[in-house]
């Protein structure tokens, strides 16, 4: 193990020396962060006050916005502070914390897309034993689930980097990733990359394998069905692929930054794509889901 210091703070480096441009940038993000807030909010009150959407679809699309309002606030309240503040060192207690917070939104969201890809497959080929399959305790659990998952994996994932030692303390972030953290180790991370890799591998399993299993039945089904069916099930399906897509490339963003070397692209870019997976799903998706409407 190298020398290691106890660091009681992480400086995130990559919000610079911006100078005035601060203000602008905190009048964006604080616009931005308003107009997810309301829009998901709307969506929200609207699902729960209307009882003609208290249908499986409309339950879990409330999940879906539930969430995004949980990660948006696990970025955005420091955004704005640390683009006003002079400095921009951030306590191992609240970087941990943020850490767990934009996971959890992160693997979650995964989940929900993949609770609704299931939901669309029931709902297309097998109509007329939906409403047996989906069951009220069965609801409950595909929302509460995805929660109880992301929850324990990333308990886990936290523990396994509170032990560690540190050779450093400068983060080239906006905000507190694990990838980043772990990097900055001096003592043996075996344990992290092992449970790394199994998060991985297993919510893949959970979430992608499970939703491409669906689209291809549902496809199936449509290349034998009427050109009604097929309209509408393209109707349905068309959101749910578009808000899966948009995450999709909002992950591979941060995971790309993270294993190479970026350094070429200018900074704001850069900063960008790091945070398009927190600001997009959230901003876009109350539009893209707006006009759904069930099978």
């Amino acid at each position: 193990m190298e020398n290691s210091t106890h660091y009681e703070v992480f400086r995130l480096a990559a919000y610079g020396d911006i100078g005035q441009l601060k203000y602008f940038y905190f009048a964006v993000v604080t616009v931005i962060y308003f107009v997810i807030i309301l829009a998901n909010a709307l969506v929200i009150g609207v699902i729960c006050i209307e009882r003609s959407l208290h249908e499986p679809m409309y339950l879990f699309l409330c999940a879906l916005f539930v969430n995004q309002l949980y990660g948006s606030t696990g970025l955005f309240p420091a955004l704005m502070f640390y683009l006003l503040s002079d400095t921009h060192d951030i306590s191992l207690l609240y970087c941990y914390l943020q850490i767990y917070v934009l996971y959890t939104y992160a693997i979650t969201e995964f989940c929900n897309l993949a609770v609704i890809s299931y939901d669309r497959y029931i709902s297309i080929c097998y109509p007329l034993q939906y409403n047996n399959i989906m069951t009220p305790k069965i609801i409950c659990g595909l929302i509460l689930l995805p929660w109880v998952y992301s929850f324990f994996i990333n308990a886990i994932i936290i523990s396994l980097s509170l032990r560690l030692q540190f050779c450093g303390n400068v983060l080239d972030r906006v905000y507190c990733d694990n990838y980043s953290v772990v990097k900055l180790a001096c003592s043996n991370t075996m344990l992290n990359n092992i449970w790394g890799f199994v998060v991985t591998v297993l919510s893949f399993s959970c979430t992608i394998f499970p939703t491409i299993y669906s689209y291809v039945r549902i496809l199936q089904i449509c290349l034998k069905s009427s050109k009604e069916t097929k309209q509408k099930a393209f109707n349905t399906c068309t959101p749910h692929i578009t808000s899966l897509l948009n995450f999709s490339f909002g992950c591979l963003f941060v995971i790309l930054q993270g294993r190479y070397d970026t350094a070429h692209l200018p900074a704001i870019l850069r900063t960008i794509l790091l945070v398009y997976f927190l600001i997009c799903p959230p901003l876009f998706n109350p539009l893209i889901y707006f006009n759904i409407s069930p099978l």
